[in-house]
């Protein structure tokens, strides 16, 4: 009988470490350049807005030029859809204050403030 006690009490807290794991970060963080995550950690630390952590003119000449990529080599012109769909990577990490760093793989969590 106790071996039975056993194996259902480690299924029960398996399963309830698996839930609170699936629950803790979601499936799609956002994936950013280590110089984003940077500009991200700064802005966060200093209490800046979301609008100004967006602004072109105050962002970091690394951030600018992520922004003016796409797939790897610089647009022609202005590409605006490539630009919002990477403000908008931007503004989801800085929302959720959760972001995975494209080079190392590494998870970043930060709150407001830090």
């Amino acid at each position: 009988m106790r071996g039975i006690e056993q194996s259902i009490n480690y299924d029960v807290k398996r399963y309830q470490y698996l839930s609170e794991y699936d629950s803790a970060l979601p499936d799609d963080l956002p994936v950013i350049p280590k110089a984003v995550s940077e500009w991200i950690k700064e802005c966060k630390h200093n209490n800046t807005t979301l609008a100004d952590t967006l602004c072109m003119e105050m962002r970091p000449e690394s951030v600018r030029s992520w922004m003016a990529f796409k797939d790897g080599e610089i647009a022609n012109g202005f590409d605006d859809a490539g630009y919002h769909r990477k403000q908008e990577i931007m503004a989801k990490a800085w929302v959720l204050g959760v972001w995975r760093v494209e080079e190392t793989g590494e998870i970043v969590k930060v709150e407001d403030g830090e």
